[in-house]
């Protein structure tokens, strides 16, 4: 991993949708400085710097108020990237961060008091080894008590395999990316209706209705995307967040422009309350209680 990969566009278009006041970007990273924040020597993906000076202009820009940032699998369990961008926010940012399994107490309480919010559960073999079920059921009873959430990554083939394990999982959970479902098959494709399953099975799973770029293949505007999920957006209007998922994480190729992700959430969210719903009350629910 000697070259270190870029993966964003630096001058995203400005997008023709403008987000109502108070929108939350529910799906956001950071990766370094390197020289202040190393990688971990497990990372599958070597990134330039993308830190938050990068961050917030790209949330001002797109006319968001707010960011959610979800640690990087390239920083492993060293939430210190995170955590330093939280607090650089002056509050308008909080975190997911990935911990390990033996994790003290006082220090979940010190992430606590840094901004993070969830704990996130990454089952992709090519960016992780090892995904340990019962260590991560241990995590998610012990971080019940702060009021914390699961983020849980999956890939579509497994969930079937995983449904016994978010089954016992005591706190709310959200689903990254959908568990990057096969949208080509469109609302009624045996994916889609997996994971609508999924919802109904528990009144307190979120899903992040995100990434056309990784979920389509058509390129944008991703018809198929909009086609598959705008149905998901009217039918768990209270259960969808959204994000740029900027950086865009090992995306080499068909790097997307923030602006015109953008430009999706009208056509999934196609009234003024679905787009409050899904960029401000729901965020707000789960990672500022005290604005919700």
């Amino acid at each position: 991993m000697s070259d270190r990969v870029k993966s964003w566009v630096d001058e995203p278009s400005l997008p023709r949708f403008r987000p109502p006041a108070g929108a939350v970007d529910a799906h956001c990273h950071v990766f370094g400085p390197m020289a202040d924040f190393p990688f971990s020597p497990n990372a599958k993906y070597l990134p330039q710097d993308a830190g938050p000076e990068m961050l917030f202009a790209l949330r001002d820009r797109l006319g968001f108020e707010r960011n959610v940032i979800v640690q990087a699998s390239c920083h492993g369990t060293d939430n210190r990237a995170t955590l330093s961008a939280i607090a650089l926010s002056q509050g308008k940012a909080r975190g997911v961060a990935v911990v390990h399994p033996d994790i003290d107490d006082a220090e979940l309480e010190r992430l606590h008091a840094g901004g993070i919010r969830g704990v996130r559960f990454n089952f992709l073999k090519r960016l992780v080894d090892d995904a340990l079920k019962d260590s991560f059921l241990e995590i998610a009873r012990r971080i019940a008590p702060l009021g914390w959430h699961v983020v849980i990554y999956f890939e579509a083939e497994i969930l079937a395999e995983l449904r016994a394990f978010i089954d016992e999982i005591p706190s709310p959970i959200v689903v990254d990316h959908m568990g990057r479902l096969n949208v080509s098959r469109g609302p009624e494709g045996p994916d889609m209706i997996a994971f609508r399953a999924l919802l109904d099975s528990r009144d307190d799973i979120w899903a992040k209705v995100t990434c056309p770029d990784r979920l389509s293949a058509q390129g944008p505007p991703w018809r198929d995307f909009v086609a598959a999920v705008r149905p998901l957006v009217d039918d768990y209007q209270d259960r969808v967040l959204w994000g740029t998922d900027w950086p865009h994480p090992n995306m080499e190729q068909a790097i997307p422009d923030d602006g015109v992700l953008v430009d999706v959430i009208p056509e999934i969210a196609r009234t003024a309350d679905l787009q409050h719903r899904l960029l401000v009350a729901n965020p707000l629910c789960l990672y500022w209680t005290e604005l919700a």
